[in-house]
């Protein structure tokens, strides 16, 4: 079949308003045949079958002109359909095309009472492509979209419990120390890599492999941590490359006022963040008396007694995200990092073509950087960061209740508020009430079909009790391994407090 036709004509185009106007005037020999055609712009020819119909209907209504094409699913399913793929996706368990062709086929066999399937369906058991291509063009909110992998610690974390309290504690932290837009910072780290990820490029049509050229197979990384503001500004970089020693020339070409440091892995460490917070401190200049708000995750190295101790003596309150939460609320992560990854790959592209044949090592990363990071940590991405994750501005209410929706799949740490289980209609459901038994919806009116008229009354079967969300089994309470930290006012009496004899405590087992 033609996937992508285009009318030639308006043939059929004509309002039925029309078409009862003309037989109106025909019949009360207000116009002759001729003249109506002329008067409505009828062909004459559709005009006569039109009263002869009119004639013979008795009655009955008369449609004249091209009619809708038939399709398998009545309007009512195919909503529910649609429905049920968009939830899925909302809960990050989004259903493929194949997934939905197998589903259409399903949910066609369960309401075979008023569906009658094409032999193409039941011969292969799923849907066909054209079936899919159309059913996208009928629901234009659908698209096929590349997911971004999100880890079940991310996404189950990232519940409303968990981000209210840490909008009190943000709440609490302004309030008390009066802390205004320009004193909220936020720092960070990522990996910056020797192996570029190669970007679009203009080749042959119809070739089926087409190759961009890299610095290695295996590349070294070499970490940067940033701090931004609320208002716009940073802190220059700090890069820490694995070598055992750090020399001065390695950041000869880096940014203008960065500074660097080592570690065998070239992973950030507790002294390494130490040296970053000092070089933090030299920049923003905040004191006990004028103090600023530091809003960070709790990975192990921001949390040792020696940077928790140097920030409170010089007026630097340090804020956690809740654990696994730092994708949604860091607003380096959310409008920094990602677009500086892309402006750093593209820069490496050009530094592989300038300097063709050699191989990008982590001394000339920091050159690289140089060139990139300017065009990523500009105001209007910073501000726009602390803007999505509601902390400058303040703004609690900045995610909704859809932004929670995985954390419903596992229902952890949920209150009994939000597992209210609300009535919908079958096929769309709440999502704390995924697990819970839909009722199947009684239809009030006919329902248009395929092959046959369906009577009042009809049962249907929904897309979710076909195919249910998923739903995780309760978690075992199985304490392993190294306890972790909850987000907390880490420059807080009590939370250092208890960091210091935790320290303690490992120190005495080595």
């Amino acid at each position: 079949m033609v996937r992508n036709y285009t009318r030639k004509t308006d043939r059929g185009k004509v309002p039925d308003e029309s078409f009862e106007k003309a037989y109106e005037a025909v019949k009360t020999k207000t116009m002759s045949l001729r003249e109506a055609v002329v008067a409505f712009e009828i062909d004459k020819m559709t005009l006569f079958r039109f009263i002869r119909k009119k004639d013979e209907s008795q009655g009955q209504t008369v449609t004249m002109g091209y009619t809708k094409r038939r399709k398998i699913f009545p309007d009512q399913l195919e909503s529910q359909l649609e429905e049920y793929i968009i939830h899925s996706s909302k809960i990050y368990y989004g259903v493929t095309p194949q997934n939905i062709k197998v589903l259409a086929y399903e949910l066609a066999m369960a309401n075979r009472n008023i569906i009658t399937l094409p032999d193409s369906w039941i011969n292969h058991k799923m849907a066909t492509k054209d079936w899919f291509s159309l059913f996208m063009k009928r629901h234009p909110r659908l698209s096929i979209r590349e997911p971004e992998a999100t880890s079940l610690s991310r996404a189950t974390s990232f519940n409303k419990v968990n981000v209210d309290l840490f909008f009190d504690n943000l709440k609490s932290t302004l309030d008390k120390y009066k802390i205004e837009p320009k004193d909220i910072w936020n720092i960070d780290e990522t990996g910056v890599q020797t192996v570029q990820r190669p970007n679009k490029i203009v080749a042959q049509k119809g070739v089926r492999q087409v190759g961009k050229a890299t610095s290695a197979e295996r590349g070294q990384t070499v970490t940067m941590v940033l701090a931004v503001s609320a208002i716009g500004h940073s802190v220059p970089p700090m890069l820490v490359f694995p070598r055992v020693f750090f020399k001065d020339h390695f950041i000869i070409n880096g940014p203008p006022g960065c500074i660097g440091t080592s570690y065998p892995s070239g992973w950030i460490t507790s002294e390494s963040f130490l040296t970053f917070i000092k070089h933090f401190h030299g920049h923003v200049r905040s004191s006990k008396g004028n103090p600023c708000l530091l809003v960070l995750d709790n990975h192990e190295s921001h949390l040792s007694i020696e940077v928790l101790n140097f920030c409170k003596e010089n007026g630097i309150v340090m804020l956690s995200f809740p654990p696994h939460t730092s994708h949604r609320l860091q607003p380096l992560d959310r409008s920094v990092y990602g677009p500086f990854k892309r402006f750093y790959f593209a820069s490496v592209d050009d530094w592989m073509v300038n300097n063709a044949g050699k191989t990008v090592t982590i001394y000339d990363i920091p050159g690289i950087v140089k060139m990139a990071l300017p065009r990523a940590i500009n105001p209007t991405n910073i501000i726009s960061g602390f803007q999505a994750t509601g902390i400058a501005p303040y703004n609690r209410e900045v995610f909704t209740e859809n932004d929670f929706l995985f954390s419903a799949v596992t229902d952890r740490e949920m209150t009994s508020q939000d597992s209210t289980v609300k009535t919908s209609q079958a096929g769309t459901s709440n999502a704390d009430g995924l697990h819970s038994k839909v009722n199947r919806t009684e239809t009030t009116t006919a329902i248009p079909s395929t092959n046959k008229d369906v009577s009042v009354g009809v049962f249907t079967v929904s897309p979710q009790e076909i195919r249910p969300y998923p739903k995780a089994r309760e978690r075992k309470n199985i304490k392993k391994g190294r306890k972790s930290l909850k987000f907390a006012i880490l420059t807080s009496t009590p939370v250092k407090e208890r960091l210091e004899v935790e320290a303690k405590k490992r120190k005495l087992k080595w």
